[in-house]
């Protein structure tokens, strides 16, 4: 059964109205965005949150993982999508190397993340091991949205990007870290690249939202990368990937179409020039 629309008439997304929508069980759509145009775009359509990701590395920088990107990178890209932003909550991803080990300087990097962006929540990836980052960035009154599963920042502890938590050992340590986070105080964790029955699972015994990216379809939410979902990149194509448009073939062929016509000397003609 479908649920209803009711929230789309909210003025301001919260953590407290996504803790209401999936108590009405109305589901949560996320997307990233790294940039003002783009954000401007997606706040309109009325997405509930916009994730200023640490993907930004892959589709905007052209690295080949997340783990280049610096906080001073994530903090420009992050003021660029709020500036443009007035409905959606806004989180922006902790880059690797800024709260892993290091709990005070994990609570100075949430601190610019919000004082320069004015973002309105942090997501940081892990479970036990980034515990006490969380609790002293929760200290501080900042939102934190957790991130288990495929966490694209541990890729070279992990060494592949295939689906995570297929073993009993590790989907216990799984649940076991939600739990951790949802306790410590995060309002929301993004799954990704985990069994569906796990996603599954995880969302009945939390009472926090929980978002996912490969995590099926029993989750409270989902999230994609914004430039995957519209075909502008198109190297990265996972079975949970939808494509939704292929912006890399229409934006070509305008490409093309606008040097044949300057070219031609058919641009500009009479009407477009002074």
């Amino acid at each position: 059964m479908l649920s209803s629309v009711s929230f789309r008439n909210v003025t301001k997304v919260t953590t407290h109205v996504l803790q209401e929508m999936k108590l009405k069980g109305e589901k949560i759509a996320m997307l990233t965005a790294y940039d003002y145009s783009f954000a401007r775009i997606l706040d309109n359509t009325g997405i509930d949150i916009i994730l200023v990701g640490d993907s930004a590395s892959n589709v905007m920088a052209g690295h080949s993982s997340t783990l280049p990107i610096t906080l001073n990178e994530m903090i420009y890209h992050g003021s660029s999508v709020v500036r443009a932003v007035k409905r959606a909550l806004v989180v922006v991803d902790l880059p690797f190397g800024t709260y892993q080990g290091n709990s005070k300087e994990a609570l100075n990097s949430a601190i610019r993340i919000m004082k320069e962006c004015g973002a309105d929540a942090v997501k940081l990836e892990g479970g036990k091991e980034i515990l006490e980052s969380v609790d002293r960035i929760l200290s501080a009154g900042i939102p934190v949205m957790g991130h288990l599963g495929l966490t694209p920042q541990s890729i070279h502890k992990f060494g592949t990007y295939v689906v995570r938590a297929t073993s009993e050992e590790e989907a216990t340590k799984l649940v076991e870290d939600a739990h951790l986070l949802e306790k410590a105080g995060c309002f929301a964790i993004v799954l990704e690249k985990i069994p569906a029955k796990l996603g599954g699972l995880v969302t009945q015994q939390l009472k926090i939202p929980l978002i996912g990216i490969g995590a099926g379809r029993e989750v409270d939410g989902q999230v994609l990368v914004l430039h995957d979902m519209l075909g502008i990149t198109l190297e990265f194509s996972p079975r949970f990937l939808r494509r939704y448009h292929n912006l890399s073939e229409e934006i070509r062929g305008s490409v093309n179409t606008y040097i044949n016509d300057v070219k031609t000397l058919d641009f500009p003609n009479e009407k477009e020039q002074y």
